[in-house]
Formats: structure tokens, C-alpha cells, sequence
């Protein structure tokens, strides 16, 4: 196994939407060395590989960032960090002028002001704006990008992050990287429940297949504090293509109707996480299939549908040009497997308001950040900016530390025993479809409707830790397949805090997202409150922690 060692200033882990503004702005603001760590290639990585048509956070004419800030708290039902929440939304407009000066096409109405799809959103032709974020990158002289480079561990002494450990999975090696500081901005946690689709199709899911929570699990296993990893997030999508429903709710303002014609949309409140709950029940109560109701939309409304869909979900497109499109019949809907995901819910590292986590010279940005829900596209630029200024202000007073030559020396020594290639006792996707099989029965998936009770998450709990040892016996033939054990082991560190946090929250605060039968009711008396948590000794220790701002 080749090795390679890197100095470099701030380490920036993830080369998605946030890792990339991050480096824009460090650009800016600094002259550092910056290196980008990206496991795939940074041209099309993370959330916004196959592109997006819209900018969901924006402050459009005649609001202010109160405004966005206010209903993010009010959607998270008041588990969300309010200083988080103004200080990114004071600057959705600025990163949103930024992008359109690096090229992404933002359509304009005849009076050439953005158009809006709702009061929070602009509409944009976004098939590239990875390619647009990645190319302004590229020209940055201080900034190092490594692709196909997969981070799996950091390195801390006293509480300090001082570099981290990675393999390229196309050049064989093993690398230990020196930084005095390090912006994690890997993206959420998919996979951790058997998805919608199985076998071929397995991949075809809301949120990306390849994130697989690595920026939880480092800090996890570091001992950072970590936050609200029970607010999973379950997206309501169009059935079977997974596509996104949002541009039909908003686009063309269809109504979530049952298999009866009745609407059902405020039955059950307007939340995010209220609305799969209705279609949930409806299935349950034998109302079911849901729809969104799009039959008699103009044909000029069905067009626009088509191309909207082409920039983000192509699947959705074709399947109407195969089957009928959306003025012909109603989208049938359906809720997604959970997903871990701070840009959408409160989950991930606990932070302050500079973005640093509870570990020195350690920054989180964009899905890893906790405690500021509803971020999308320009929340994550947000946050890569304000975690990027701060970090360039942290290194002025910190230098390198050297890694002690025993800690590299454990970290090539567990490479290298997945390396051996004698037989293994199982495959990684055995293990992984064994690690999902459990969080869908015992852990609140699909199969129980999302719903969960102590017994069933003691039982997963039990499970999970099982399959965790099975995977020392894994083997790997090349480095791809070595990303692979640490990908699996990466997604069950995080399910074990899952079902931890699960477990700490005694109430029914958000339905579906965390449906306790054991506490089918909201407590605000006990409740009201952020469900944290450490990992000491190898055990989780949970902490509950005041809203701020409420609790005084």
C-alpha cells in the first residue's frame, strides 16, 4: 500500500455545495492552503449532481430573514436553533448574487425580476450548477482538489482536530493528512433503512445513495456532540422514480387528494413531516393510493412539468411520456425511506453560530450542521461561508501538529486488514441489506409505517451492534472495495446514535419522522428541548439541552 503525506492549512472534507463555497470564500478572505478531499469527482458529487430547479431558500420582495427563520422554527415545531437559522438566512440573497455571477441562469419576468414558485423560492435552470460551482473552483490558486479520495477517520489530541486519514480509490493509497483546521461538509446519511426500491432499483431513492453519513460517523467516533439525529427526515415522493413533489405542489399547486377524490392536505397540518403522515394514514385507514392532483392542468402547466422535471429527474419525465402525463392522470405519492439529513431537519454536529463544532478547529457546513433546518442549496452556501471565515480567522493563531507515528501506524494496520484477501465470512452488501432489514422492522421503517416502540429499538439496538462486529471479518480485494467496509461501518455508527436519540425523546413530536407509540402525544413540559449526544467510552451518552431563547 502506497502512502502519502499532506500539509495544508484548513482541510476541506466533502467537495459538495458547501465544501466548494467554502473554498470560493476562504479565496477571498485569506490566502490559505486549502485542500479538498472529494470521494467522487467534485464536477458532479453530493446533492446537486444531477442539478436542481429551484432555490427553495430565498428571501423574496417584501420579506426580510426573520421571515425565512420563523418558518423553518415553526416547520421543526420549535426543536431549532434560532440564532443558526437568521444568521444563514441573512445570506440566501448575498450567495444567491454570487452563483448568478458564476453563471447559474435564474429566470427573470419581464421586469427582470426573479421568478418566484412560492414565497420562499425562486425558480433557476440548475442542471448545472455543480459544473458551475466546481469550474470556479478549478481556478482558485491556493486550492488543491483530490478526487476519488474518501476520508474515513479524523485525527484529535485533546480535543483538537489536527488532520485526518483517507484512501484514493484509483491510485491505491493511503493518505495522512496535517491541518490546523478542518471543514466537514460530507453531506447526510442514506442507506440506513431498506429503501423504497429493491434490488436493481435499490439506488433509485430521494436522497443520494453515496452519502452514507462519513462526516456523522468521524465525529461520532471523535466524541463531538452531535444533535436531533431522532428528527429523521422522510421525503413525500412521486412513487417508484422517487422524484421530487414539491415542483407539482407548488408548481401547479396540486392538492394531496386519497383514492376517494378527498383532499386531505390540512387535515393533518401543513409541516413537512405532517404531510407524509397523512398520506400514511390514508393508506392505513384504506383510503390509499394518495395522489397529487394534477389531472386537468393546462398543457402549457404539463410542458413546464416535463422540463422542470429534466433538470433534477429525468426518471419522472419519461415515465410520463411512457404512462401519460400529469394533465391525463394524478401523481400517485409515497414516503421515502428516513434519512439523516441536517439540510432538511435539525440533525448533525452541535454548533455555534461561527459553525464549530464542540471540537477545536473542527467546522461543520451544509446536511452535517445541526440545529438549522431548511437549508437546500443556498442554506448549504450559507453555511460553507460562514464556517470557511471563520476557520481562515481560526488558523491565524494555531500552527501544525505533527500526528504521533503510532496513531498512522493503527490506521494502516486496520486498512491492511481488510485488504487480505482471504475468503470473508460475508459481503459487504449482505451485511448492509442485513443492517437495513433491521432499522425497517425494528427502528421505525417503511414495514411499521415509521413508527417504533422501546422494546423494537432495544431490539435494533442489539442488532446493529452485532452486524458492526461481522464487519472485522470483511474482506477487500481492491480499495474501491475497501471504501465499501467503511461505508457500511460509517452507516452503522450512525444508526446505533439514531436509535439512541429514538429512544432519549419520551414524546411524538414530529409524526412519522420520529412516531414513538410509546409516547404518542407532544410534551412541551419535558420536551421542549434538543436530545443530544457523545460517545464516551465506546457508550452514548444522551444529553438534553434548552432551546435557546425558550427555556430562560
Amino acid at each position: 500500500m502506497k502512502t502519502e503525506r499532506i500539509t495544508t492549512d484548513i482541510l476541506i472534507i466533502g467537495g459538495g455545495t458547501a465544501g466548494c463555497y467554502a473554498a470560493l470564500t476562504i479565496a477571498k478572505v485569506s490566502d490559505a492552503k486549502v485542500l479538498i478531499c472529494e470521494k467522487a469527482h467534485i464536477k458532479r458529487s453530493g446533492c446537486l449532481a444531477a442539478g436542481v430547479n429551484a432555490l427553495n431558500a430565498y428571501i423574496t420582495e417584501g420579506h426580510e430573514p426573520e421571515f425565512y427563520a420563523d418558518y423553518a422554527m415553526n416547520d421543526a415545531l420549535g426543536i431549532a436553533r434560532y440564532d443558526l437559522l437568521l444568521s444563514m438566512s441573512e445570506r440566501l440573497n448575498s450567495v444567491t448574487a454570487e452563483l448568478e455571477k458564476l453563471g447559474l441562469v435564474i429566470l427573470k419576468d419581464e421586469n427582470g425580476k426573479y421568478v418566484t414558485r412560492g414565497a420562499r423560492n425562486i425558480k433557476i435552470n440548475g442542471e448545472n450548477i455543480k459544473p458551475i460551482l466546481a469550474d470556479a473552483v478549478s481556478t482558485l490558486t491556493n486550492t488543491t482538489v483530490l478526487n476519488r479520495v474518501n476520508i474515513t477517520d479524523f485525527e484529535v489530541r485533546d480535543n483538537k482536530i489536527i488532520g485526518a486519514y483517507g484512501i484514493g480509490t484509483e491510485n491505491d493509497t493511503f493518505y495522512i493528512i496535517q491541518a490546523k483546521a478542518a471543514i466537514v461538509a460530507t453531506g447526510g446519511a442514506a442507506g440506513l433503512y431498506k429503501p423504497n426500491n429493491s434490488g436493481f432499483s435499490r439506488h433509485k431513492m430521494w436522497y443520494p445513495p453515496f452519502n452514507t453519513g462519513a462526516g456523522y460517523a468521524m465525529g461520532i467516533k471523535a466524541g463531538a456532540e452531535m444533535t436531533t439525529f431522532e428528527m429523521r427526515f422522510i421525503a413525500l415522493r412521486c412513487k417508484d422514480t422517487i422524484a421530487p413533489t414539491g415542483t407539482l405542489a407548488q408548481g401547479v399547486r396540486a392538492k394531496q387528494v386519497n383514492s376517494l377524490g378527498e383532499v386531505y392536505d390540512d387535515k393533518y397540518g401543513n409541516a413537512t413531516s405532517e404531510r407524509v403522515y397523512g398520506t400514511v394514514v390514508e393508506n392505513i385507514e384504506g383510503r390509499g393510493p394518495c395522489y397529487l392532483q394534477t389531472k386537468g392542468i393546462t398543457p402549457e402547466q404539463e410542458e413546464d412539468l416535463k422540463r422542470a422535471y429534466l433538470n433534477m429527474a429525468p426518471s419522472q419525465t419519461l415515465k410520463w411520456l411512457e404512462d401519460g402525463g400529469p394533465k391525463e392522470f394524478n401523481v400517485e405519492i409515497e414516503g421515502t425511506e428516513p434519512y439523516i439529513v441536517g439540510g432538511h431537519t435539525a440533525s448533525g454536529y452541535w454548533i455555534d453560530v461561527n459553525r464549530k463544532t464542540t471540537i477545536d478547529g473542527l467546522y461543520a457546513a451544509g446536511d452535517v450542521a445541526g440545529g438549522a433546518p431548511q437549508k437546500y442549496v443556498t442554506g448549504a452556501l450559507a453555511e460553507g461561508e460562514i464556517a470557511a471565515q471563520a476557520a481562515a480567522e481560526y488558523i491565524k493563531s494555531t500552527d501544525i501538529i505533527e500526528i504521533d507515528e503510532t496513531d498512522i501506524a493503527a490506521h494502516i494496520r486496520e486498512a491492511e486488514h481488510f485488504l487480505d484477501k482471504s475468503q470473508a465470512q460475508f459481503t459487504v452488501f449482505e451485511l448492509e441489506e442485513a443492517m437495513q432489514k433491521v432499522m425497517d422492522e425494528y427502528a421505525g421503517g417503511i414495514k411499521t409505517n415509521y413508527r417504533f416502540n422501546q422494546t423494537q429499538l432495544d431490539r435494533a439496538d442489539e442488532k446493529i451492534q452485532r452486524i458492526t462486529e461481522l464487519t472485522n471479518t470483511l474482506r477487500a480485494s481492491d480499495f474501491y472495495e475497501l471504501m465499501q467496509i467503511y461505508e457500511l461501518r460509517e452507516r452503522l455508527t450512525v444508526c446505533r446514535s439514531v436509535i439512541a436519540h429514538l429512544s432519549a425523546r419520551h414524546e411524538t413530536r414530529w409524526h412519522c419522522f420520529a412516531e414513538n407509540m410509546d409516547y404518542p402525544e407532544r410534551d412541551d413540559v419535558n420536551f421542549n428541548k434538543f436530545v443530544n449526544s457523545r460517545l464516551v467510552d465506546g457508550k452514548i451518552e444522551i444529553i438534553l439541552r434548552d432551546i435557546p431563547g425558550v427555556a430562560e
